[in-house]
């Protein structure tokens, strides 16, 4: 077995395709399907199930994935390790929520600092991006909090206001039971506070309707889709030009902390404590 054949096992496994790992890495199909073959063969059982669509996982193919999640990191970790230079290179995987107004300040700074290192964003909501962080996808994430997990770490980055916003100038909470909430994904930070003050009020709203771009509720609420709670910065520039209004809600819910998280164990590298150091520079509690 040779690290290669994990890495293509890796490949395929998130792929679901022989084909679409193969241009991944830059193999003929062939040897990619070869590859797999050995592997089963030498550990003496299938892998995948093959259907028409691809191939997917078998149980046995998923606690392999653990194993070799496991030992690719440890490998890419002993090269950083031993590669490490004083300047900062390579690639940074970051994850983040949409709302945290400060991160292009940490990137524009970060990048000018360290033109070398490759910064690599992905946004999502907070228990993905958790998920992600501790199953070693992502190198870390800024998301709300704060948390408490044995795994990871985590650096104050900000904390902000919520505010509800609408298309009208006034609101009250009995307008709950009667007018559309909109809000992002479960495992939203900021969804997590609304539906806590509603559980609290003893509300049951009338329609809950989920987009996965936070751009698209904010321009739904201007146009009198439904309300919304979000950091106040993210609708700054929508409140300016008079298509939203903020409204304040009690203290409870109204205020959200932003961090950033990565594992515990991870080596630290130079490109990553210089990431810390930015964000350090930054930061507003």
């Amino acid at each position: 077995m040779e690290l290669r054949d994990l890495q293509i096992f890796k490949s395929v496994a998130n792929h679901g395709s022989i084909s679409h790992a193969a241009k991944e890495l830059n193999y003929v199909q062939s040897n990619v399907t070869a590859r797999i073959k050995l592997l089963e063969k030498e550990l003496k059982t299938p892998l995948f199930d093959r259907h028409k669509k691809g191939m997917t996982l078998n149980a046995e193919g998923r606690k392999l994935l653990t194993y070799v999640n496991k030992i690719l990191q440890d490998v890419k970790e002993m090269k950083e390790v031993f590669l490490d230079s004083n300047t900062p290179v390579g690639t940074l995987k970051i994850g983040t929520v949409e709302t945290v107004s400060i991160l292009p300040t940490i990137l524009a700074s970060y990048y000018k600092g360290y033109p070398n290192v490759d910064l690599s964003l992905q946004a999502g909501v907070t228990e993905e991006l958790i998920k992600e962080v501790t199953d070693r996808q992502l190198d870390g994430a800024f998301i709300t909090g704060p948390i408490n997990h044995p795994l990871l770490e985590q650096y104050d980055v900000c904390t902000e206001n919520l505010v509800l916003i609408s298309q009208n100038n006034s609101f009250h909470i009995e307008e709950f039971l009667t007018t559309p909430i909109l809000v992002s994904n479960q495992g939203c930070g900021y969804r997590s506070k609304l539906e806590l003050w509603l559980k609290d009020e003893g509300l049951l709203p009338k329609r809950i309707m989920e987009f996965n771009i936070l751009e698209t509720i904010l321009n739904s609420v201007a146009i009198g889709l439904g309300v919304t709670l979000v950091p106040q910065s993210a609708a700054k520039h929508f409140s300016t030009t008079g298509k939203i209004y903020c409204h304040p809600i009690p203290k409870k819910y109204g205020m959200i902390s932003t961090v950033f998280i990565r594992r515990k164990d991870a080596y630290m590298t130079n490109s990553m404590e210089c990431f810390l150091k930015t964000i350090d520079e930054h930061k507003y509690i």
